[in-house]
């Protein structure tokens, strides 16, 4: 009995695994996320403060030209809604515990929804206070993704600087880069194509 314990047991766990890839969602969530405004005090940073984006991260799966161009720039990604998701499934989510400046105007400190208007070569970062559904049957008021976005709930809506990249990125990434103790910079990357948003520290 004692010879066949470690095989079934490698079994067992070789077939979980299985499951769990199996049903890992098509788009996964992720997250990116930095501490802004502290030092570092004896090789430990206090008194930082976190700013962190929780966003589904749609993949290529072999597509090419994923924002399209000319009058259909961006209607592929934004799949009927009025502005894109800056994701997949649930509306992305920003989170900063400190006000930021983004060229002359302010975010103050809180939790928000984050999309984008995309316009070939011309975004808009969009921060807003619409709620976020868990679900897109979910009853009660918030968007799932933008369906049914609307500017009125508007904070902050700021240019983007949009670039091309010398790699393909095969799944949405966002990241914080570029970060100083005075601030940085927001940056998604899908496919051939970057767009960034700078922020300060007040």
């Amino acid at each position: 009995m004692r010879l066949f314990r470690f095989p079934l047991i490698a079994a067992v766990l070789l077939v979980a695994a299985s499951a769990a890839l199996a049903q890992r969602p098509a788009s996964p969530r992720g997250e990116a996320a930095i501490q802004v405004g502290g030092e570092y005090e004896e090789r430990r940073y206090v008194g930082g403060k976190w700013i962190t984006v929780d966003y589904g991260r749609p993949i290529l799966r072999g597509r090419t030209g994923i924002f399209g161009e000319g009058s259909d720039y961006g209607k592929g990604a934004n799949a009927g809604a009025p502005v894109w998701r800056a994701g997949a499934n649930q509306s992305t989510r920003f989170m900063t515990e400190v006000d930021l400046k983004f060229g002359d105007k302010t975010l103050p400190a809180g939790e928000y929804s984050m999309f984008i208007d995309l316009k070939e070569g011309d975004w808009t970062l969009i921060m807003s206070t619409h709620a976020a559904k868990n679900g897109f049957r979910e009853p009660g008021e918030g968007l799932w993704g933008a369906y049914n976005y609307t500017p009125d709930k508007d904070v902050l809506r700021v240019s983007m600087d949009v670039a091309s990249t010398p790699v393909s990125y095969e799944q949405l990434t966002i990241s914080f880069v570029n970060v100083t103790a005075e601030g940085g910079s927001l940056a998604l990357m899908w496919e051939n194509t970057v767009g960034m948003a700078s922020f300060s520290l007040p």
